[in-house]
């Protein structure tokens, strides 16, 4: 059977590792005071990153809507045997609810399956990927949707952000929260837990989050996959991927670059790490 996987942009899956494996990303939308942009497409990480350091506008972003969804899943309907989209959690996004939604509307016409992957970015990409390499097995629709659930639950994430003013500036933390951590000098260790992100710590320096980001992936048995997200901070990834070498082979690490649906709320200076169990 033939099971085309289609994402959104937040899984910041690059355009070239997307294509290999048949993966169809939709951006979300970036809005830069009255100019918006699509993820991806439009706006790429590093530019992205630019305009937000001397922007005097704070961007904002919003979910594709389901005339998106339900175009890209016409576009397949006539040629596949089903879809499988796989999505930004919805408890912090509205993104599954527009991609359900273009399903009803197309429901007549193409078999398609919304995933909720209850993570984003690199928990995202990883939920994705796999659920690419399923749908090349020739399974059923359904039996690939369900091995696609399961595979949610060995999926973890982490990530250490070295400010909280965007956190702040985009209404994901206070900004009495934010003023407390720069008097205090602290950096949030942020993960996820059912679908939500939840800060699990704070660190004094970058150098102690990273060792945080690495204990966190040595606490961790029978790793099938790893991936590092950073946001404009290249050299830090490489330290990272270099390190995480002791723990699970460095050449099968992929590094990706935090994209601009997430770079609004992260900034520069963000570094996660995402990592796939074993079956």
């Amino acid at each position: 059977m033939s099971i085309q996987v289609i994402t959104d942009s937040t899984s910041d899956i690059p355009q070239d590792l997307a294509e290999e494996l048949g993966i169809r990303v939709v951006p979300i939308y970036i809005r830069f005071n009255d100019k918006v942009y699509r993820d991806g497409v439009d706006v790429q990480s590093d530019d992205f990153y630019k305009m937000l350091a001397t922007s005097p506008y704070h961007p904002a972003t919003s979910q594709p809507t389901p005339e998106d969804f339900a175009s890209v899943y016409k576009d397949y309907c006539d040629s596949v045997d089903g879809i499988i989209s796989v999505h930004i959690s919805s408890k912090i996004s509205g993104t599954c609810n527009s991609a359900m939604i273009a399903r009803k509307m197309l429901e007549s016409k193409c078999p398609i399956e919304v995933v909720d992957s209850r993570f984003n970015s690199a928990g995202l990409a990883l939920v994705a990927m796999a659920a690419a390499r399923l749908a090349k097995n020739g399974k059923s629709l359904a039996a690939v949707a369900a091995e696609v659930r399961r595979t949610i639950s060995k999926v973890d994430m982490f990530g250490v952000f070295e400010t909280m003013k965007y956190l702040a500036r985009s209404g994901r933390v206070s900004k009495a929260i934010v003023a407390a951590a720069n008097i205090l000098n602290v950096m949030p260790l942020l993960t996820f837990r059912e679908g939500e992100i939840i800060r699990v710590g704070l660190v004094r320096s970058f150098s102690r989050g990273m060792d945080r980001l690495y204990r966190f992936v040595e606490s961790k048995k029978d790793i099938a996959e790893l991936i590092i997200v950073h946001s404009a901070i290249p050299e830090q990834a490489e330290k990272l991927k270099k390190r995480l070498g002791w723990l699970f082979p460095e050449e099968q690490i992929r590094i990706l670059k935090l994209g601009a649906g997430l770079g609004v709320h992260g900034g520069p200076g963000v570094l996660l790490v995402g990592l796939r169990l074993e079956e």
